[in-house]
């Protein structure tokens, strides 16, 4: 099937697609910061710029969006026009990679998805909590 949207109406359609502070990133931010933790936001100095940094604990979170970073793509992509399934698959590939660079790095990374910071937003506190603690304990 081919893309029926112009070079240009693509860039318009990507160009209003935020990539920080999306509502769930500040839903856990919100959140985490009322848990009494505090944190940096969106670094640019690390591997794919985490949503959430924990300096001191080394913890690095993302929040992915679940269309964008391709949850459950094996499911779906399918259905996706090859501009589309290609770009997904470059920003999983890229993902992955970050994930690599920053724990090489010596960083623990948390990836979240946006329908578990929607559906279970106590949960994911919780375990972001628990893994700041842990290694703030560790150091």
């Amino acid at each position: 099937m081919p893309d029926r949207l112009t070079k240009e109406q693509r860039s318009a359609l990507m160009g209003r697609v935020r990539q920080k502070d999306t509502a769930p990133e500040l839903a856990l931010r919100s959140a985490l910061h009322r848990r009494g933790l505090r944190f940096r936001k969106n670094v640019r100095g690390l591997p794919g710029s985490p949503d959430i940094v924990f300096p001191g604990a080394k913890v690095a979170v993302f929040v992915d969006g679940d269309f964008w970073h391709g949850r459950d793509f094996a499911a779906w992509s399918a259905k996706l026009q090859p501009f589309w399934k290609a770009k997904i698959e470059r920003n999983i590939e890229r993902d992955c990679d970050n994930v690599a660079d920053l724990e090489a790095l010596g960083w623990q990374v948390l990836r979240v998805w946006e329908k578990d910071v929607k559906k279970r937003l106590p949960d994911v506190v919780e375990e972001v909590v628990s893994v700041v603690s842990t290694r703030r304990a560790a150091r």
